[in-house]
């Protein structure tokens, strides 16, 4: 009987469970979930994670941020990935729900990489600046430097807008008196990130500031680093991405006065001069800026293919870049390739990267003495003169005796008549093996190549551009060059965790070598192809044939080793050491050794420390030497001339015969940069705010550089290389960002960087205490080409101003002026201007420079700017030394008003045909202000919807619209402040320098 009651109890718990299990089923019915992760910046946020809330249920985003799920329609589901803060949302019964991430306070966890390695944000103790990839990428730009500006501090660039031109870097100033370019690192690989390199390729960028940072690449590193790791394949389906942008330049001319006035102002030069006038053309009035400069053009194609298994991946690019110069005959294109892979078996991975690139730069003007600068030349050429003229050799006009007296030379008819391009074929990559026997322990061999093939061609065909130029035959000058290099690096890791002491060692071993090889020849007098017209161009026409040929090489062994300690993330350590031989040097001054050291102290982690404003709060300070062997492969040899003969004996036979003809320094060495630097890291306000700050002190000492030398001491082929400067640089750096949301959607950011730096020559060595250059001295205890100029002291505007400026013996200083000249001032009070009366007058360096970035996106759109600027720096104005000197040579400043009797003036003086005090340029009078800010570029973009793209089949798509070299805030009389002239010595000389270009562009980005 006790059964019944026992099944009757059992067949209601069975019913009571089975009706909870329907209202559950029911509860909870399960719906698909859809939708795009997002990052605050509103890109794509990949393979981030999507976890139903207490189970395993779960998914990953795909590489553009789109994930599915099923779930129940009240489920929880959890977000996370790495570098983002975990969230959670409720689904609430929504089928689509697209979900913005945000960004950890844990950012500090962000991996940068280092040199053979990486760290932790949070655990670096030297100075590295990290540069968003996607902000360089956004610029219209031939090389990597150009778009670098303004985006992190002490890094300085310099650029133009000639087509295939490569932007000057320099990072922390003058390290040496060579004016070198830092030290590029891509993928692993010592390479150049020249005109050859796709800037799209590019994934990450780090620039090694400090000696402490770049102390693992030793004696190459003086110079500053910029690692640049280049994109690789992930996980999941085949991604196609493609690009275009199309872009309008045009350059900055100059404002001149027109034919008449022109020919006024010259015609009062010639009378004042009591010269007779010139018997202008009437006939011709020539614009010679519409005729040298035009609109151009660039265009930027790009295409990706991304993807990867479980254990391997693969990214393959293709890009052509073409640039049509704003100057006629001017043009630059480059097709590049890009194939990286990866592949993982157990505890060995493989892997490579290969990049292919062909480059084609058409060049205006040629080698000779009289080749044209478009920029002085445009000025220098009369109006009055014709651009054709079939009188003349070639048929373009030119100057004239007695009709139109100048020595310029016709841009037009050196575009017409030189032909010269430079062809580059490059090949870079590396292979690479890792073998990680245990997770603490990682081998890793490494082997970079690298070879380019130059061919330069250079045609010159018969015909005249200048004045009195001599008639010369048609000629072809072409030369190829192969320069190859192969690094072999073996290194070995160390890394553990053993409580709370974090310990990471390496050691390593690495080896280089270099090659360089060149033949050249050139032919006169070619002949010309009946059916083209054209001259043949190859080396087995023509006559007078010359043939030269060059080899060099060179090699680099180096050990290396480094230590990373952290204990309990509140005390960092990293300590490294590097030696390196070159053959560079001779037996004895072979070898170097280079150390550094540096700590940090992250004190918001000490118990201590309650501030919960403050989310992380390092101090840092580091201490290194670096080094540096700029200089050619066989500088401690004689060099030897064995091209010279001799006649002897009573048959007076012509006999061969050797001269040294360049002295040699055997005692050469390594020069040494010893740096010292202190910073801090701070982030607040749940890292919306973030300042990093360093201050430095940099000291190069045994500067190698070759001063000139007294030819009786029978030297004839350069200056002898010595270590003979000291070379020093202070600064202080601050980067201040903030970074912010407002609601679900609009997000912003802005971030000011300031840099101020002061260099100078503690010492000159060999001897001196001075050096000139052009209108600029250095000077022991002085920045490098500092002004040395006579001073101006305004204008006579009579005989009794003349009469009454003398020195204090009472002595006329310039009794040859009249009315209308520059009064001089007569430092020296010898009653004269001469030489002995300039002085130092100003310094080209900026005081400081900044860099300043914003922007926001708000749902699909998005807008960034970036503003650069330089204050302080005085500036030599070539182009004000032209057209503000009234002797009749060339054109005029538009407004133009010389000094006369009747106008009287206070700023422009007579006009004078002929040499006098007031035509020098070797005064005060063209040294200008160089201050300015600039918007380097200003864009914005609208990312489609990805319900529209999906119904074309499209994963995403993007427009964007954006301009640079629009604004620029100067008093600056040139094109351009923002000039490069490579010079160290003469680096605020603007004479005729390439200017940026204004660049309107229109891009297009799809993704598959």
């Amino acid at each position: 009987m006790k059964i019944i009651p026992k099944l009757i109890f059992n067949v209601k718990t069975l019913l009571f469970f089975a009706l909870m299990s329907v209202q559950l089923i029911f509860a909870q019915d399960p719906i698909q979930v859809s939708g795009t992760i997002t990052g605050s910046d509103g890109l794509p946020a990949a393979f981030v994670s999507i976890i139903q809330k207490g189970t395993t249920n779960g998914v990953s985003a795909d590489d553009s941020g789109n994930y599915t799920i099923t779930v129940p329609s009240n489920a929880t589901l959890e977000v996370s990935g790495m570098g983002y803060a975990t969230q959670e949302v409720a689904v609430a019964g929504k089928s689509v729900i697209n979900i913005t991430v945000q960004a950890e306070s844990s950012q500090l966890e962000e991996v940068v990489i280092v040199g053979y390695g990486s760290q932790k944000k949070a655990d670096l103790t030297s100075a590295i600046s990290v540069v968003d990839a996607k902000q360089i990428q956004k610029r219209q730009a031939t090389t990597v430097a150009e778009s670098l500006q303004g985006q992190a501090t002490g890094v300085t660039v310099r650029g133009g807008g000639q087509p295939g031109s490569e932007a000057k870097i320099e990072i922390r100033g003058l390290k040496n008196l060579q004016s070198a370019n830092p030290l590029y690192v891509i993928d692993g690989n010592i390479s150049t990130a020249n005109r050859d390199f796709n800037p799209n390729d590019i994934e990450s960028i780090q620039i090694l500031k400090d000696a402490a940072a770049a102390a693992i690449y030793g004696s190459r590193a003086a110079n500053g680093v910029i690692i640049i790791t280049t994109k690789k394949g992930k996980g999941g389906p085949l991604k196609i991405e493609a690009s275009s942008k199309m872009s309008i330049t045009n350059v900055p001319t100059y404002d001149l006065v027109s034919r008449d006035e022109f020919i006024a102002i010259t015609n009062m030069a010639y009378d004042n001069a009591g010269a007779p006038r010139q018997n202008f053309n009437m006939d011709v009035n020539t614009d010679w800026q519409k005729e040298v400069f035009r609109t151009g053009m660039i265009q930027d194609q790009n295409i990706s293919f991304a993807g990867g298994g479980e254990n391997s991946s693969f990214f393959m690019s293709a890009n052509y870049f073409g640039n049509k110069g704003t100057v006629i005959d001017t043009d630059f294109d480059r097709i590049s390739f890009r194939v990286n892979t990866s592949g993982k078996k157990g505890i060995l991975t493989v892997g490579e990267n290969l990049a292919l690139s062909n480059s084609v730069a058409n060049e205006t003007g040629g080698p000779e003495a009289m080749r044209g600068n478009p920029f002085i030349d445009a000025i220098r050429m009369f109006p009055t003169i014709p651009v054709y003229d079939s009188r003349n050799p070639g048929g373009f006009g030119y100057g004239e005796q007695g009709v139109a007296n100048t020595f310029a030379a016709n841009p037009v008819a050196i575009a017409n008549l030189i032909d010269q391009k430079v062809e580059n074929f490059r090949i870079r990559g590396n292979v690479w093996a890792e073998l990680k026997p245990w997770d603490f322990l990682k081998y890793r061999f490494n082997f970079g190549y690298e070879a380019s093939f130059d061919n330069y061609k250079y045609l010159r065909n018969r015909g005249s551009w200048t004045l009195n130029q001599p008639v010369d035959p048609a000629i072809t000058e072409q030369n190829r060059g192969r320069w190859e290099s192969k690094l072999v690096e073996h290194t070995l890791t160390f890394s553990k965790e053993f409580g709370k002491h974090s310990v990471t060692a390496l050691a390593g071993t690495t080896y280089q070598d270099f090659k360089f090889g060149q033949i050249s020849g050139n032919k006169r007098n070619l002949l010309i192809n009946p059916t083209t017209g054209q001259y043949f161009d190859v080396l087995d026409q023509g006559d007078n044939p010359v043939v030269r040929g060059y080899r060099s090489e060179s090699a680099l062994l180096s050990y290396l080793g480094r230590l990373e300690y952290n204990y309990d993330n509140r005390y960092l350590l990293n300590a490294v050491l590097r030696r390196d031989g070159s053959s560079k040097f001779s037996d004895a001054n072979k070898w170097s050794t280079f150390p550094s050291v540096s700590a940090g102290w992250r004190i918001s982690n000490e118990s201590f420390f309650k501030v919960p404003q403050i989310n992380d709060l390092k101090l840092r300070v580091s201490y290194g030497e670096l080094g540096s062997g700029n200089i050619g492969d066989y500088e401690y040899r004689a060099f030897i001339n064995t091209m010279g003969a001799a006649v002897f004996g009573n048959n007076q036979d012509l006999q061969n015969a050797a001269i040294q003809v360049r002295l040699a320094n055997e005692r050469l060495r390594w020069e040494t940069l010893k740096q010292t630097n202190v910073g801090f890291d701070l982030a607040m306000l749940n890292n919306k705010l973030t300042v990093n700050a360093d201050y430095f002190v940099a000291r190069t000492e045994d500067v190698l550089f070759g001063f000139p030398i007294l030819l009786v001491t029978g030297n004839d082929g350069g200056n002898p290389i010595s270590n003979a400067a000291t070379v020093e640089n202070k600064g202080f750096e601050v980067n201040v960002g903030w970074n912010d949301q407002i609601g679900e959607d609009f997000h912003w950011n802005a971030n000011v960087n300031l840099t101020t730096l002061n260099n100078k020559l503690v010492k000159l060595g060999n001897g001196q205490n001075e050096s000139f250059s052009g209108n600029t001295v250095t000077r022991e205890g002085q920045p490098v080409g500092m002004w040395f100029v006579l001073q101006t002291d305004g204008i006579f505007q009579n005989q009794a101003e003349i009469d009454a400026h003398v020195n204090s013996q009472g002595a006329v200083i310039q009794p040859q002026a009249v009315p209308g000249d520059i009064r001089y001032k007569d430092i020296n009070d010898d009653g004269q201007i001469t030489n002995e009366d300039k002085i130092v007058d100003g310094s080209p360096w900026p005081k400081f420079e900044m860099g300043f970035n914003a922007g926001f996106d708000y749902k699909g759109f998005d807008f960034s700017m970036n503003w650069i600027g330089s204050f302080g720096a005085t500036v030599y104005n070539g182009y004000s030394s032209i057209v503000n000197v009234l002797n009749g040579d060339h054109n005029y400043a538009a407004g133009t008003q010389p000094w006369t009797p009747e106008n009287p003036s206070t700023t422009t003086p007579r006009a004078y045909y002929g040499t006098s005090l007031t035509n020098r340029g070797d005064t005060d009078r063209f040294l200008e202000s160089g201050s300015f800010a600039r918007l380097k570029y200003i864009g914005v973009g609208y990312n489609f919807p990805k319900e529209w793209m999906k119904q074309i089949g499209f994963d995403s798509a993007r427009l964007s619209v954006s301009a640079q070299n629009v604004i620029t805030i100067t008093k600056y009389g040139g094109l351009d402040p923002e000039f490069v002239n490579n010079n160290i010595f003469e680096r605020g000389v603007d004479f005729g320098a390439f200017p940026n270009v204004r660049t309107y562009t229109v891009g297009v980005e799809i993704g598959f």
